[in-house]
């Protein structure tokens, strides 16, 4: 407890260097803490729940510097884990804590105090006044779903609010919590659906159920709600990294609600204005193939492909050609000789002669 009592004064320190540094060691002292005594560090007077619960609430206060709460993310991650592990009774590494696993009444009691006042704080940094907090937070969102994916209520506080992340007004943010898209929706939990949304005709829209709203539902059907928005977003780095991740969710969610969901989303990123946008999506089509095959996708697919080898950029024109073997295997024999076989070709007489050695490859 010494030891407690030195690093409590350090959390505590006039600089915000030394809390700064002090509040980057939190989770690493916690898991020590949590391996070394057990469940008992989480009772209602464990080590954890009456000193470093508290210490994580006043490093991660408003009243802090950016910097300090900068870690606020990550520290909420090792609460997250460290329950987990108590709640399993193995550390990440799967050795034995001691002290045993936690009961049910435990458990629930334990997530009782990490949903009160731990994630609380973690959904705070959503709104935090910078704009360096918010990215931290949006940049490993998926880690903080992923740690308290097991405990109870704790994905109906998350969602939400990593979907405010994913319209934050720094586009920054967004591209961060974009990129965590896939992710997050492998989380195996249930959520309440989104607030439905009144359409100008009368409808109610933005569901992906039409049972009530008492009707759970898992986190990509809700997540998938939000793909179409954000291929409207503003920032072509959004949908860049929109178009890296949206084909993910087609696995997770299952042929029947890819087709109905995340289909239209993919045909508006196929026609993007933006060159990225566009090669990113023909890049990541592997999963999306697997799941409904492209032949749905063939008839945008090929004015995209042909805009793709046109472009400007040479570095796109070589991109593309690099994809056109997985793409010929994707779509089948047939619409490659008929639609992209004099593409190919003609690449043999590009400018650049990267562009013509790799042509050049393809035909071999």
């Amino acid at each position: 407890e010494s030891h407690l009592q030195h690093y409590a004064s350090l959390c505590r320190d006039d600089a915000p260097m030394v809390r700064r540094v002090a509040a980057h060691h939190l989770g690493t002292l916690l898991q020590n803490v949590v391996k070394t005594i057990g469940p008992r560090s989480v009772g209602q007077d464990g080590m954890v729940t009456t000193s470093l619960l508290t210490l994580y609430e006043e490093l991660a206060a408003n009243d802090q510097p950016d910097s300090v709460r900068l870690q606020t993310t990550e520290n909420c991650i090792a609460f997250g884990k460290a329950m987990t592990s108590l709640a399993k009774g193995t550390d990440e590494d799967g050795n034995e804590i001691m002290g045993g696993t936690l009961d049910d009444d435990f458990i629930r009691e334990g997530s009782g105090i990490l949903v009160k006042r731990i994630l609380p704080l973690i959904v705070s940094t959503i709104d935090d006044r910078s704009w360096r907090v918010r990215w931290t937070a949006a940049s490993k969102f998926a880690e903080v779903v992923k740690s308290f994916a097991d405990l109870p209520d704790a994905m109906d506080s998350l969602v939400p609010a990593y979907e405010k992340l994913l319209q934050d007004p720094e586009a920054e943010v967004r591209t961060a919590a974009t990129f965590n898209l896939a992710d997050v929706a492998k989380c195996k939990a249930k959520v309440h659906p989104p607030p439905r949304v009144r359409g100008l005709d009368g409808p109610d829209t933005f569901s992906p159920q039409t049972t009530d709203d008492n009707e759970l539902v898992s986190v990509a059907e809700r997540l998938v709600q939000r793909v179409t928005n954000l291929t409207e977003d503003d920032s072509e780095n959004v949908r860049a990294a929109l178009a890296m991740v949206a084909t993910e969710l087609a696995p997770i969610l299952g042929k029947d609600a890819t087709i109905h969901h995340l289909v239209p989303p993919v045909l508006l990123l196929l026609r993007d204005a933006t060159s990225e946008v566009r090669l990113n999506i023909i890049s990541s089509l592997s999963a999306l193939n697997e799941v409904i095959g492209v032949d749905l996708l063939s008839q945008s697919l090929l004015p995209a492909i042909i805009d793709l080898a046109q472009d400007g950029k040479w570095r796109i024109r070589l991109a593309i050609i690099q994809h056109i073997p997985l793409l010929a295997k994707q779509l089948g024999k047939d619409f490659f000789s008929e639609k992209l076989s004099s593409l190919c070709v003609t690449w043999l007489g590009d400018d650049i002669s990267s562009i013509r050695q790799a042509a050049a490859t393809n035909l071999k």
